[in-house]
């Protein structure tokens, strides 16, 4: 088996639900940070042998997300992608995914993460290919709610399941609320401190303006 190391990482930063980085795919933002990734890295794209990339909400972003950033950042198109979905462990089964392809001897060079977009996850009109709209209104399906934040089986949304969980723990809503203050706290602290700074690859929109803070 062979020893496998990460030599580098980059990020975009996060933005807000609708915010300032809505202009741009989950393509777009993946590929910025592969991009840098490779770059921080010292190596050549054409150097690297195959992209693992999760991703959750994949409805109009075009055929394997993963195979897109790796010809958008470079990679030589006898590369190998692969686009996964474990819904929030995407982007860290991405990266061990990444480590048994090396150790399996599949590829020396692998770039890996995650990407996502929930600010371009369009509306789904269901029923419509075959003739189902003869005649009357139809509702619209939100593909955000259907395929990234509802449980296939229950029907029931991740807030709920979070009320679920606090339940049968015992967590109350004043400890939450206690955890998530903290937890904002650090994160305003952090960030004014430049700690995220390092990892952080900007994002320049169509207008000029640079991203480079995360929104939320």
């Amino acid at each position: 088996m062979s020893d496998v190391v990460i030599v580098s990482a980059a990020r975009t930063p996060i933005g807000k639900f609708g915010g300032a980085l809505k202009s741009l795919t989950s393509v777009e933002l993946g590929t910025i940070a592969a991009k840098a990734a490779i770059e921080r890295a010292g190596i050549s794209p054409k150097s690297v042998d195959q992209a693992i990339f999760g991703n959750v909400l994949q409805a109009c972003s075009g055929q394997n997300v993963a195979r897109q950033i790796a010809l958008r950042s470079g990679l030589d198109e006898s590369s190998c992608a692969m686009t996964i979905n474990e819904v929030c462990g995407s982007g860290l089964k991405a990266i061990r995914l990444a480590q048994a392809a090396i150790c399996m001897g599949d590829a020396q060079v692998v770039v890996a993460g995650g990407t996502e977009s929930m600010s371009n996850v369009p509306f789904y009109a269901q029923n419509v290919r075959f003739g189902g709209l003869r005649y009357g209104n139809s509702a619209l399906v939100d593909g955000l709610k259907k395929d990234g934040l509802c449980d296939a089986f229950t029907g029931k949304e991740m807030g709920v399941t979070a009320e679920n969980v606090a339940a049968k723990f015992g967590i109350t809503r004043e400890q939450q609320d206690a955890f998530a203050l903290k937890s904002h706290k650090k994160a305003v602290f952090a960030q004014n401190n430049g700690d995220f700074d390092a990892e952080i690859a900007p994002v320049q929109l169509a207008d000029g303006t640079l991203i480079s803070r995360d929104e939320h």
